[in-house]
């Protein structure tokens, strides 16, 4: 055991998993880590309903999130999922509705959205498809009412914005009736 209370595994060199409480660590805001004891957390910390349902997961090395970090519904069915390098979102990030629809999928690069970022509504229906660059939209932009009507429909480009932002709905009356006040 090193002490810094992580298992060390001697035959090869690595370090064994380390599953612990997230109660056992301290986060150290001024340099963005989490510390367990003394030293900087390496292995996974854990959270739990108050059921004792597993809630979060959230992988560490060297005090910083790396890896996958996850989070579930409390009925145990996941919630959110995706990957840090070193504090930042990196990789693909999934996210679901608590009825286990897709509710959004993307795509990090070094913690700014990156790609196709793409939204449903809980029905299943999509809602949004956004393409993003370095964090800045960039390319063709859409979204859609839950019943299908696009109601968003531009092209991003070098930070300018061409077609059709938004559309407000427009409701047809029934039995219209026009009131003067003479």
């Amino acid at each position: 055991m090193e002490s810094n209370g992580n298992s060390l595994d001697h035959g090869v060199g690595a370090l064994s998993p380390v599953e612990i409480n997230e109660k056992s660590l301290t986060l150290h805001p001024d340099v963005g880590m989490m510390y367990r004891g003394v030293s900087p957390f390496t292995g996974a910390s854990l959270s739990y309903y108050a059921t004792g349902q597993l809630a979060e997961r959230t992988e560490y090395q060297a005090g910083k999130k790396n890896g996958k970090f996850q989070k579930w519904f409390e009925d145990g069915s996941i919630a959110f999922e995706a990957n840090y390098s070193s504090n930042k979102l990196n990789g693909p990030v999934k996210s679901w509705w608590s009825n286990g629809n897709i509710r959004s999928s993307g795509n990090f690069l070094n913690g700014r959205s990156d790609g196709l970022q793409q939204q449903w509504y809980s029905s299943g229906a999509k809602f949004k498809e956004m393409n993003i660059s370095d964090g800045k939209e960039e390319g063709m932009q859409r979204a859609w009412r839950e019943n299908g009507k696009i109601y968003v429909n531009y092209e991003a480009k070098n930070g300018r914005i061409y077609g059709l932002k938004r559309s407000n709905l427009c409701f047809e009356l029934d039995d219209e009736t026009v009131i003067r006040n003479d």
